[in-house]
């Protein structure tokens, strides 16, 4: 069974991934997937380099992430040219590592993906499972971990698609607006009824 594991910032997946590793599941984490594949000496990198220019790669040949965000952040145009490179390759990379732990007969296998939905990866999973919380929550917590103003959260927050979107594309969802056991018993509970399914 894979089980893709998502949520929005400020949500709480980090913590219930964390949990997950803990009880000794494999994760296939796709913000790691996606710093492993631009790394140095990668053909991505270079497809990087070959599209926005030799800026964006320090002397030591290794990404300069802020430049090529620089090039980026305010031209959805260079950003779209940028996707279409490095998606594909986190695809591929993330696909590679769920059949290498396949092969190993692993039984449940965590995909950590947090932009599962708007990048249309639910074919990848068998189960979604959405880590959520209330709106006010999230708008708390990215204000204290990030120190950000109120308007400067909600613009982060309205950047991705709304909790309440990804809650019902998802097979169970966990409500992480109480505290760390409450949010444990959930997950545990979640897997049960999964694995009896099973």
């Amino acid at each position: 069974m894979i089980i893709g594991l998502t949520g929005s910032i400020a949500s709480g997946k980090s913590t219930v991934s964390n949990m997950l590793k803990e009880m000794g599941f494999p994760i296939i984490d796709a913000d790691i997937v996606a710093r492993v594949v631009v790394e140095k000496g990668t053909r991505t990198l270079e497809m990087i380099k070959e599209t926005f220019g030799p800026v964006v790669t320090h002397e030591d040949g290794a990404l300069n992430r802020e430049a090529l965000g620089e090039i980026i952040f305010s031209n959805p145009s260079k950003r779209k040219q940028l996707n279409d490179i490095i998606h594909p390759a986190i695809r591929a990379e993330m696909l590679a590592q769920k059949e290498h732990l396949v092969q190993q007969n692993h039984p449940v296998i965590i995909m950590d993906i947090p932009l599962l939905f708007e990048s249309r990866l639910q074919a990848f999973v068998d189960k979604i499972l959405v880590v959520t919380v209330t709106e006010q929550t999230q708008l708390e917590r990215l204000m204290a971990r990030n120190g950000f103003t109120n308007e400067e959260a909600k613009l982060r927050i309205q950047s991705q698609l709304p909790l309440s979107v990804k809650e019902e594309g998802a097979d169970a969802v966990i409500y992480n607006n109480g505290s760390i056991e409450e949010t444990e018993q959930q997950l545990k509970k979640i897997l049960g009824i999964w694995e009896q399914e099973n």
